[in-house]
């Protein structure tokens, strides 16, 4: 795989990571930045040896959002914006890749975390922090509303009431309150951070990735569909799970009481 600046990919093993990498302005969304992270993704979603994918940021930042230096020079010039249609051409693949990746996807939240940033990282199946991460749904304070996904899946994280609380207010969220609220489920020390991240991507490379798969096509169903309907869907997905290579794997390894050597299938 080949890295498209100003995105770092790194290959460790079955785990890609990538780098938003603009650190002069907070890993500020600009075309090519978005451009870069959708192919990636692309690239990430169709490797079958890729097992786990981590999203992380450059210098003090995971991202800013959208760079607003961009937006600026539309106005200037014409005052001609079309939000909805970037946001189709720009944004929605990315979050929608994520969403439909078969593999986890973590985001490793190394600071600040604002606007289409915080998208990004709610987007993702498990978010972890640095202990001097936070996050910010800072739309309102630029006459938006929130984007990139962010108005589905906050709510589904924090609740109704703190969801909005965070985008009519704009204030910090800092990482142990992100953790106290469920919109973390790890943090570490910042001089920790990137060991214990690194860590829990090369568990879940070990682990068995089609039931993970299987399983994040679960929960997205659940967050879809009526209960009845998810009911049906829930012994689909088991039934699926039950003839892979890893649960007979799992099976033999709990009844030889060793460790499972899962493959991935």
């Amino acid at each position: 795989m080949t890295s498209l600046l100003p995105l770092r990919v790194e290959r460790d093993g079955a785990v890609t990571i990538l780098t938003l990498d603009r650190p002069d302005v907070l890993n500020a969304f600009d075309e090519r930045l978005t451009e870069a992270l959708n192919a990636s993704l692309a690239d990430c979603a169709a490797d079958a040896a890729i097992r786990v994918v981590v999203i992380t940021g450059s210098g003090r930042a995971f991202s800013t959002g959208q760079d607003l230096d961009d937006r600026l020079e539309v106005i200037e010039r014409s005052g001609d914006l079309h939000l909805g249609d970037e946001l189709r051409r720009r944004y929605h693949p990315a979050i929608a890749a994520i969403r439909e990746m078969r593999k986890p996807v973590i985001a490793a939240v190394n600071g600040v975390a604002a606007g289409a940033g915080l998208g990004l990282a709610i987007a993702c199946d498990i978010r972890v922090a640095a202990s001097s991460a936070s996050f910010r749904a800072a739309w309102g304070r630029v006459g938006l509303v929130p984007d990139a996904g962010s108005a589905f899946f906050l709510p589904r994280m924090v609740g109704w009431g703190r969801a909005f609380d965070m985008m009519l207010t704009g204030e910090p969220v800092a990482a142990e309150e992100a953790l106290r609220i469920g919109l973390v489920s790890r943090v570490w020390p910042d001089a920790e951070f990137a060991v214990k991240w690194r860590e829990l991507a090369q568990t879940l490379a070990r682990g068995a990735t089609e039931a993970f798969a299987l399983t994040k096509e679960g929960l997205n169903a659940a967050m879809a569909r009526g209960f009845a309907e998810f009911l049906d869907h829930e012994a689909e997905l088991q039934d699926r799970a039950g003839r892979t290579r890893d649960y007979a794997e799992g099976v033999r390894a709990f009844s030889e009481k060793r460790p499972a050597r899962m493959e991935g299938r």
